[in-house]
């Protein structure tokens, strides 16, 4: 999966950066998973992965090329002040459910 920044635009009123970026995903075929196109952001940045929110994230059809955007924060309460709380729970890895003990 190689990730390519398309722009990248400083927003200093909501302390951020607003990403436009490209995944070329031909030997996975499927679009990958937003958590696995979050880290692969985040190391293009060379940021913290917890910093980073991708908002939209689309293959077009019969591709193997994806476009999205992402808001890189200057911190975590930062990012939870500015954005939608559906945007922050769909960046979140799910959490695994404890196993419940039998006795």
């Amino acid at each position: 999966m190689e990730v390519k920044i398309v722009s990248e635009k400083e927003n200093p009123l909501l302390k951020r950066k607003e990403i436009q970026f490209c995944v070329e995903h031909r030997q996975t075929g499927s679009t990958p998973p937003r958590l696995e196109i979050r880290k692969a952001v985040a190391s293009s940045l060379k940021t913290d992965v917890n910093l980073v929110f991708i908002k939209k994230f689309e293959t077009k059809t019969g591709t193997h090329s994806a476009i999205g955007a992402a808001n890189v924060y200057d911190s975590i309460e930062q990012a939870k002040l500015v954005e939608p709380g559906y945007i922050v729970n769909r960046n979140i890895p799910p959490e695994k459910p404890e196993e419940e003990e039998k006795g």
